[in-house]
């Protein structure tokens, strides 16, 4: 898109909406960690309930997001936006009203399919509204709505956890949801790819299907065989039949970039690290420092405050500097974050590792989804968003999967003898029992998890440094995927 092409004068409207889209998902995904103790004291969910609760959100969403995402470009991005938020807002009230386990695992689920219909379309949009001298300033604008909803999430979330029952954090969703909807059919054109370009009904249900199985095994931890092998398989026939498909759900030529696949490549191997380590986190300000679901929340404010600043200045410097050096310096210095964090200890470490981990990931996120979407054609922008989102759910659930499980055997290992073994075996995710003898092993848990997170994130940062292209995202033309 050429810089002398008419611009939308709604488009800082537009994206004010997509960004209001985005934060109601983010301000869900935050909420729910505080929440976690108040479901297995008030809603009586068992350790199996709450795993559930948190597992069938990520593997609906996760399942659908391909799908959703090629729907949008067929029949139209602000079509399956506004249907995302009506099903999101929708199950959140199922959420608010449950009054069983089965009932919010079930709404849990119906949020995810809410999410994965929802979360493609904020970008695609944002890329076709916005041309190339604007896009990386309104990308920064999207990202930072995400940062602060990790603070408004929490806070909020906190404020109701400390005065109402744990269901009044989903009604937060409920408002968001409707505000979101109507601006969207008042401010929003519609914008679709090639509205002619026909379904693809295998690739669809092997896709599913595919995701599905392999996250459910990746979450579960557990060798299941048959769910294994029935990962393997139809995803290994999606791959065969988006090859030979004449017009596939999915452009596999996309991945022939370098820009795509490495950036992609590079924030994923970044989120292995991340996942365990800030919901652990979350544990620790409570359990260990005793802060208040809300004080909790607030503890992460140094975190928003910093990715927004530099969120701002990435933006300036993509104009100057490559992506490559942007991504490869934010990944390093997000390493160093969780440096501190493993050393330190009480709120001090926190505070420094906050500040500039926010520093770290303003430098980066920008960077990364500007290669990445910028690798994409617009006809395919939201198939090519929902495939990077993808890539970050899988990655953030083999990192709570595996690291949760390394911090899991490191917390117990770490139990003091005086805690009775019958108290220590009781201890589990949804932390209804948790002496204060056991506070250090907690501790310990979160400084393993965090030098094992500040290994994976240099890891990225080396990882970067060789596969990305070196060069400015003006020099940068989308691929030809057919």
């Amino acid at each position: 898109m050429e810089s002398n092409t008419v611009r939308d004068p709604r488009r800082w409207w537009i994206l004010a909406v997509l960004c209001l889209s985005l934060l109601v998902l983010v301000i869900d995904g935050t909420v729910l960690n505080l929440a976690i103790p108040s479901l297995g004291r008030e809603l009586g969910a068992s350790t199996s309930d709450v795993q559930w609760i948190l597992d069938a959100y990520v593997l609906a969403m996760a399942g659908l997001l391909l799908t959703a995402g090629s729907l949008s470009d067929r029949f139209g991005r602000r079509l399956m936006l506004v249907i995302g938020l009506t099903v999101f807002g929708l199950a959140s009230v199922v959420a608010v009203m449950s009054t069983e386990p089965w009932m919010l695992i079930l709404a849990r689920a119906l949020m995810g399919v809410g999410a994965a219909v929802l979360m493609p379309s904020t970008l695609s949009i944002l890329m076709t509204v916005f041309d190339e001298e604007e896009r990386r300033k309104a990308m920064a604008g999207w990202m930072t709505v995400s940062m602060v909803g990790v603070i408004l999430g929490p806070t909020l979330g906190g404020f109701l956890l400390e005065h109402f029952w744990w269901g009044s954090v989903f009604l937060l969703n409920i408002p968001v949801a409707i505000i979101a909807i109507i601006a969207a059919f008042v401010l929003m054109p519609e914008s679709k790819g090639n509205e002619h370009r026909r379904i693809d009904p295998v690739g669809v249900v092997l896709s599913v299907v595919g995701l599905t199985s392999a996250v459910y095994v990746i979450i579960e931890r557990e060798w299941n065989i048959p769910v294994i092998a029935l990962a393997v398989v139809t995803l290994g026939a999606f791959i065969w039949w988006e090859r030979r498909s004449d017009e596939p759900m999915l452009p596999l030529g996309v991945f022939k970039s370098r820009d795509f696949s490495g950036a992609a490549s590079t924030l994923l191997l970044m989120s292995f690290g991340m996942g365990g380590v800030m919901l652990i986190l979350t544990y620790y300000l409570q359990y260990v420092l005793g802060y208040s679901p809300m004080q909790a929340g607030l503890a992460f404010l140094p975190y928003a405050i910093a990715a927004t600043v530099f969120n701002g200045l990435g933006a300036t410097l993509g104009k100057k500097l490559s992506n490559k050096t942007l991504m490869v310096s934010g990944l390093v210095i997000i390493s160093g974050a969780f440096a501190i964090l493993a050393l330190g200890e009480g709120y001090g470490a926190v505070l420094a590792s906050m500040l500039v981990m926010g520093v770290g990931g303003g430098l980066a996120g920008p960077a990364g989804y500007a290669t990445i979407m910028g690798a994409i054609p617009l006809e395919h922008a939201g198939v090519g968003s929902a495939m990077n989102d993808t890539l970050q759910q899988v990655g953030m659930a083999i990192s709570i999967a595996l690291l949760g499980s390394v911090l899991a055997g490191v917390f117990a290992s770490n139990m003091p003898a005086e805690v009775p073994a019958a108290v220590a075996d009781s201890i589990d995710l949804s932390f209804t029992r948790f002496p204060a003898a056991a506070e250090p092993a907690l501790g310990a848990a979160m400084s393993t998890g965090s030098w094992v997170a500040a290994a994976l994130s240099l890891a990225a940062a080396v990882y970067g440094a060789f596969v990305l292209k070196g060069r400015k995202p003006a020099a940068q033309d989308p691929v030809t995927v057919g």
